[in-house]
């Protein structure tokens, strides 16, 4: 069940596209796609122990409202980082989503 008062922090999701410069080149910027409210949870003691103490992976649970077309290829900056979408979970008949992301370096 969804608890909308748990999503008290912002996070951009941001996906990749191309633009053209001056010189005809093409470059890759990562571009908004939606600035929405989230609860963010930090990964459980069950992962971190099935890990074996390897989990420092910067694991973090985006929990969201349901919005279509989010994939893997997109991306999630929270305070700053920018968080590679791992995995997608729908909650419920798309009440939210559960993106998982790993910090990317």
């Amino acid at each position: 069940m969804l608890n909308i008062g748990n999503m008290d922090r912002r996070i951009t999701i941001e996906r990749v596209t191309e633009t053209k410069r001056a010189s005809g080149s093409v470059a890759k910027v990562w571009a908004p796609v939606a600035t929405v409210w989230a609860e963010v949870l930090q990964q459980t003691a069950n992962e971190f122990l099935t890990g074996y103490g390897e989990a420092e992976t910067g694991t973090v649970i985006f929990r969201v409202r349901y919005r279509p077309g989010i994939t893997t290829a997109d991306r999630v900056t929270y305070e700053g980082v920018a968080h590679g979408i791992a995995e997608i979970k729908e909650l419920g008949r798309r009440d939210a989503l559960e993106l998982r992301g790993e910090a990317l370096k």
